[in-house]
């Protein structure tokens, strides 16, 4: 029987809520989106986070949406629930035994690369089931299979601004190409790029909170960019958008 709390997160729209404390280091997040069955189909971005996540969707089953490089629109049809857990950083590729950056910008079925997990999270399976079913299995990957300690050490270091791209292998004491590969398996991208998704977070993070006025000049030096002209490229080529219709897309309503 599905627990409590999985019937109760099964109403339209998106909720996130946090897995146990002993898997946060590994999961970011748990989360449902149900789409009404009276709601007119509407596209949406999903914008780059460094996260891979695993997804159960009514009617289709399982899949897994690997790391992106820049907007990746869906459109999800009326009357869907999906279900995912969200991987941390680094955390993806060791969890489901895969190197991430061969699913970089795709989302693909279960069946076609975990065969044995597709007969547990069949499309046909109860929404409350399924809620059930994804966590408990996300769980059990992380722990059979946690996260790669030294690129998330590495990503952090990246993330507080404590090393450069360039001084980051002799900074956790591996040689350049030893750091990509290990990037690459675990992230699903390279330092380089895991730099500019983490800054292009800080952006999305302050565009968010922001009002009606936007000092883009600023916004583009408290995150890194070289400048506006900088800040623009890189949410264009990340979002699709630049920075002030970005921010419009991010507000509510």
């Amino acid at each position: 029987m599905p627990s409590p709390i999985a019937s109760h997160l099964l109403r339209p729209g998106y909720r996130e809520w946090l897995p146990p404390a002993s898997l946060r280091h590994a999961l970011a997040c748990y989360w449902v989106a149900v789409v009404p069955a009276d709601s007119e189909p509407r596209p949406a971005n999903v914008l780059p986070d460094l996260c891979s996540d695993l997804i159960w969707q009514s009617g289709r089953g399982a899949f897994v949406a690997g790391p992106d490089t820049g907007p990746a629109p869906e459109m999800t049809p009326p009357g869907t629930v999906l279900v995912g857990a969200r991987f941390r950083p680094g955390a993806g590729g060791p969890a489901l035994g895969l190197p991430l950056a061969s699913l970089r910008d795709q989302r693909i079925d279960i069946d076609a690369i975990l065969p044995r997990l597709a007969g547990t999270l069949g499309p046909d399976l109860p929404p409350a089931q399924a809620v059930d079913a994804v966590t408990q299995l996300a769980a059990r990957m992380v722990t059979e299979r946690p996260p790669d300690r030294l690129v998330v050490h590495a990503g952090r270091l990246l993330a507080v601004g404590r090393t450069s791209v360039a001084d980051l292998p002799a900074t956790v004491c591996v040689s350049d190409r030893q750091l990509r590969r290990r990037f690459d398996e675990a992230v699903g991208y390279g330092p380089k790029v895991t730099e500019r998704v983490l800054r292009f977070r800080r952006v999305i993070k302050d565009l968010t909170s922001s009002g009606e006025t936007l000092d883009l000049a600023r916004l583009a030096a408290e995150a890194g960019y070289a400048d506006q002209a900088h800040l623009t490229r890189e949410t264009t080529r990340l979002a699709g958008l630049p920075p002030r219709a970005l921010a419009r897309s991010l507000r509510p309503g």
